[in-house]
């Protein structure tokens, strides 16, 4: 049995005792959460969420791409978010990740050069990276001066967070 089809029959037993229909689009707790897609971070219990409390928006790296900030926008301006926050974490698949060289690895991995996506987003330094995804959304011009935005570093090792200033 495939993954997939495992998947399938949790979410039978899911569906069976299903009873969050009848949550909004507008997150209860007005926030968007902006991290990496990182399978060691179970964003909800760690920030205390239960389904329906805010947006997540995940992709490798919890960098701020245009799709992301896509998705930023619509959760403010269509769904009411108030508030954003960016979650980077330690031990980062994409930390120390030169561009050029990924993309000669896929090239030579796959005997073929492709224009998209146009940047990985790999990065030298953490707390760095996390203060530029914490820019690119405060300074997009249709993101509101007065939305907080605030960034974070998951600690792998330890669950915890840590605020980067």
């Amino acid at each position: 049995m495939s993954v997939a089809d495992e998947l399938l029959q949790a979410n039978e037993v899911f569906a069976r005792n299903f009873n969050l229909g009848e949550l909004s689009h507008r997150p209860k707790r007005k926030v968007a959460v902006l991290a990496c897609m990182d399978c060691r971070i179970p964003l909800e219990n760690c920030l205390g969420l239960k389904p329906g409390d805010a947006h997540m928006i995940r992709n490798a790296g919890g960098i701020a791409t245009e799709d992301a900030l896509r998705s930023l926008i619509i959760s403010h301006h269509l769904l009411d978010t108030q508030e954003f926050i960016i979650i980077n974490h330690t031990d980062c698949g994409l930390l120390k990740v030169k561009e050029y060289e990924l993309r000669q690895r896929l090239a030579e991995k796959m005997g073929a050069i492709a224009s998209e996506p146009a940047h990985f987003h790999g990065f030298d330094d953490l707390e760095t990276n996390v203060r530029e995804q914490v820019h690119r959304v405060r300074s997009h011009p249709w993101i509101p001066k007065q939305i907080p935005v605030r960034g974070f570093i998951y600690d792998v090792k330890t669950g915890r967070l840590k605020e980067v200033t």
